[in-house]
């Protein structure tokens, strides 16, 4: 089997690296506080919904960095349906399809259970990390940042 390479349209840190430093900044800020592997399945959640296969696979590697277990990265599309996921994953998860798949809006309880699990510095931090994957997404899905690149 041959694998298909998608060009890349453009390396967008060699273009744009101020854009790209400012994100890098984003996301370390967003990330502070938040549990490692949380962070990781919200990464590759959004990722998922967004089709972004270079964060898919960057985030996979760092989520079993963090000790994350290749059963629960393989059920995690599906996370709905499996048992594998604890309460805070799981609003964290809500959470993170509800702002990404933003024009249906983010339901009054998804964000309740959000916070309460999270507490209100904790959903802030989240709500920062989830709209900086969206950022990461779309500026490798537009340049066509496929895996395996740098």
């Amino acid at each position: 089997m041959t694998a298909v390479r998608i060009p890349e349209r453009m390396n967008f840190s060699q273009v744009a690296p101020k854009v790209f430093k400012a994100v890098l900044a984003l996301d370390a800020a967003a990330r502070d506080g938040l549990d490692p592997v949380v962070v990781e399945l919200v990464q590759i959640r959004a990722s998922q919904l967004n089709k972004c296969a270079y964060c898919i696979d960057y985030h996979t590697g760092d989520a079993r960095k963090a000790g994350e277990t290749e059963e629960r990265i393989y059920q995690l599309s599906a996370w709905h349906e499996s048992s594998l996921y604890t309460a805070e994953e799981r609003a964290a998860l809500a959470l993170t399809e509800a702002v990404t798949l933003l024009p249906q809006g983010v339901p009054d309880e998804v964000y309740a259970e959000a916070e309460t699990r999270f507490g209100e510095k904790g959903l802030a931090q989240l709500i920062a990390l989830i709209f900086t994957v969206n950022t990461w997404n779309r500026m490798n899905v537009t340049t066509r940042k496929t895996p395996g690149t740098v």
